[in-house]
């Protein structure tokens, strides 16, 4: 890349060649702090006629779905589903292998003006993992729940950070998903249920407070992380800069 980044992919290395799983700071159980933190969130909804709409749900895929229910083809092998339970309520299903992965309930203010979500995700044996509500700020339309939706909300749930040491100087960092990284700039797969394969994480480090993740999709990068501890090592903060997303989604984590 840029001959900045090769100059601190340099200086990392050097500074990955004197840290250790004993010694790494970055190594412990870290709880989200939701007061915090922040989540944007966008989505697009367009009409294509009658039931038929062209989705953005906020990954950059468009997705054509006909609204009456039925389980129908959607991104990376998922079937999804949008049924209109009513003017100004919709319900979002998504599936993979017939497996129920997330659902969302949308429901319209009466002005029209924003649009709530309750929204899930589920593990393999059916039970609810992850839940947020989100509210979504209309930015474009001005009908029913076609337009362009902005959401910028708290996290709701405390949810924990696991960082553990990975092959000698190497991180794992164990969320919702697994990412392996080891800083050398090559890319690892990120695994864990429902993760398609084609998803990468590589990594680097500016410092010995600061990490930079660099995420992709086969191949094509989908969104950068800056992960810095504070000087007392007690609170660590991580910025997620999306692609074609103007503002970052900031989760800060206090060390358990």
């Amino acid at each position: 890349m840029s001959k900045r980044r090769f100059q601190l992919l340099l200086a990392a290395c050097l500074v990955a060649g004197t840290l250790s799983a004993a010694n790494d700071p970055f190594v412990g159980k870290w709880k989200l702090n939701p007061s915090e933190s922040k989540v944007i969130d966008y989505m697009k909804v367009n009409s294509l006629g009658g039931n038929k709409y062209a989705l953005d749900l906020g990954a950059g895929y468009i997705e054509t779905i006909v609204a009456d229910g039925t389980d129908q083809p959607g991104v990376q092998g998922t079937t999804l589903s949008v049924a209109v339970e009513g003017p100004m309520n919709w319900k979002v299903v998504r599936k993979k292998d017939s497996r129920l992965l997330l659902t969302g309930i949308w429901k319209l203010s009466e002005d029209g003006k924003t649009l709530t979500d309750h929204y899930s995700e589920y593990q393999p044996n059916g039970s609810k993992s992850f839940s947020q509500v989100y509210v979504y700020e209309r930015r474009a339309g001005n009908a029913g729940f076609t337009g362009t939706w902005v959401s910028t909300s708290q996290p709701q749930s405390a949810s924990e950070l696991q960082i553990q040491s990975y092959e000698g100087d190497g991180l794992s960092f164990i969320q919702h998903a697994t990412q392996n990284v080891k800083f050398d700039g090559k890319d690892y797969p990120v695994l864990g249920p429902g993760v398609p394969p084609g998803y990468t994480s590589s990594g680097r480090r500016v410092n010995e407070r600061t990490l930079e993740i660099t995420d992709k999709f086969k191949g094509k990068v989908r969104d950068t992380q800056q992960i810095e501890l504070s000087t007392d090592l007690k609170t660590l903060t991580r910025t997620v800069q999306s692609v074609g997303q103007s503002e970052p989604n900031i989760f800060v984590f206090d060390r358990e």
